[in-house]
């Protein structure tokens, strides 16, 4: 069961979809193995978006990867209240990779949306680094 401040957020991020219009969120709570790593694969509906959602602290980098079989809307972002922050924004990719640096305590989530008519396989791969 997720934590009470992790529930929270992800009840906003529904709440915050909801009220967006009619392409509801399928939001993956983020769960490290015994080895820091996380692999999440699904299915983008087409006009909907997945994330995944999970508590970072600021000395939890997290080296990311993903691939798509056809090109997403990707971000990583975190709330402050209703302000949303994205350590990183990238239009139209169907892979990328990188290292995220947490600036602060705090839920981050890595969001996919497909803006295009079809289905779009993902796999995606987390790894806590120091």
């Amino acid at each position: 069961m997720p934590a009470p401040r992790t529930r929270w957020r992800l009840l906003l991020a529904l709440a915050a979809a909801a009220a967006a219009g009619p392409a509801p969120a399928a939001i993956t709570e983020l769960a490290w193995d015994a080895q820091g790593r996380f692999e999440h694969r699904s299915a983008v509906p087409p006009g909907r978006f997945v994330e995944v959602c999970g508590p970072l602290k600021r000395d939890e980098a997290v080296a990311w990867r993903f691939e798509a079989e056809a090109p997403l809307d990707f971000n990583i972002h975190y709330h402050e209240g209703r302000t949303v922050h994205y350590p990183e924004r990238q239009g139209a990719v169907a892979a990328a990779q990188g290292r995220l640096q947490p600036a602060l305590d705090q839920d981050y989530c890595w969001m996919w949306t497909n803006k295009s008519g079809a289905p779009a396989r993902l796999t995606v791969q987390l790894q806590r680094t120091r």
